[in-house]
């Protein structure tokens, strides 16, 4: 069912041409030699470019709000594009401004070129490219959806409903049939039929959690409980919890390895990022981090893992062979969102 409101889209004027990039002597573009990894800075409300080859800093992008900021990203396929949601001015949950747009970033330009608008305050947070039908999926917290987006056109084709409130966060199935919604407040999972476009299951798990990922071959789901320090792994054949895993600490983010084999969770409250075997589902390591780890982003070769880390400004990057940190590379404040550039 398409939305009964207009869909506005402000392509690239003079405004949008005028908005200050800091860059670094030496950076390189996006059609570059290297891949570059997006980090969205909520609490400098900008994006932060980071050469993967030189892991440093080469520019940033300011998101050209005054208040608000946005807080995930994702990258089109040719990495290209960027996508940013606007969220809000406070966290999930929390009474303040409602976020109605998305913006549209070029990053070979380092330019803003467009924006969708979603009509009406919607608090837009995850968005995710779904390479199996070439369409941007992003949650719509206070309408209780998640809407489509035509990255072609930059119009909205549809919504899937999750029927619960705050459905923060995004994930969706290896093979592009499935999407799993995080509704933070009411602590449960919502299934989603995403050829259908209807919501399958709603999963309770806790009265909070929070994150979602999906394993590499699509037979679980994971959802950190936010009530206490345990991992809820999701059946997703039966959508029910299958198995609780006891973390160091309360979790949040999660991302599988490229092998399948672990899935890396972040430990904000203990500064660490915790390593599950997903055959025992017992933690066998764990990782010493910058304070308040959030998003873990395994890049795509499988042999290193991006941990953002909001209060110290800095992204840890783990080498997946021996589970250690091999760098700290400089963000900007709040620290959160991870997307990759290829």
């Amino acid at each position: 069912m398409l939305p009964a409101f207009p869909l506005s889209l402000v392509l690239t004027g003079v405004y949008l041409l005028s908005l200050p990039v800091h860059a670094q002597t030496g950076a390189q573009t996006a059609t570059g030699s290297a891949p570059l990894l997006i980090v969205v800075n909520q609490g400098d409300k900008d994006i932060s470019l980071v050469d993967t080859v030189a892991e440093q800093p080469i520019a940033t992008i300011p998101e050209g709000v005054t208040v608000m900021h946005g807080h995930e990203a994702a990258v089109s396929p040719d990495g290209r594009i960027a996508y940013v949601p606007i969220y809000s001015n406070v966290g999930v949950g929390n009474p303040g401004l409602n976020g109605h747009e998305m913006l549209v970033i070029d990053l070979p330009s380092r330019k803003i070129v467009g924006r969708v608008d979603f009509g009406h305050g919607v608090r837009p947070h995850c968005a995710i490219y779904n390479k199996h039908d070439g369409l941007l999926y992003v949650t719509t917290e206070l309408d209780q959806d998640v809407t489509l987006v035509d990255p072609r056109t930059l119009k909205i084709v549809g919504t899937i409903p999750t029927g619960q409130q705050q459905s923060h966060m995004l994930a969706i199935s290896p093979d592009g049939t499935r999407g799993y919604t995080a509704n933070v407040g009411p602590g449960t999972v919502s299934v989603l039929d995403i050829k259908a476009r209807k919501t399958l299951a709603i999963i309770p798990i806790s009265s909070n959690t929070q994150r979602i990922s999906v394993s590499q071959d699509g037979s679980m789901a994971f959802t950190s409980d936010q009530t206490q320090p345990r991992l809820a792994v999701i059946d997703t054949a039966t959508n029910k919890v299958k198995a609780w895993v006891p973390l160091p600490g309360t979790g949040y983010g999660t991302a599988p390895t490229k092998d399948g084999r672990s899935l890396l969770v972040a430990i904000p409250s203990r500064n660490l990022v915790a390593v599950v075997d997903l055959a025992t589902l017992n933690v066998v390591d764990t990782i010493l981090v910058p304070s308040a780890p959030q998003e873990i982003l395994v890049r795509p070769d499988g042999k290193v893992a991006y941990v953002s880390c909001n209060v110290k400004h800095q992204v840890a990057v783990i080498d997946l062979s021996d589970w250690k940190v091999q760098k700290l590379i400089n963000a900007g404040a709040g620290a959160d969102g991870l997307a990759w550039a290829q």
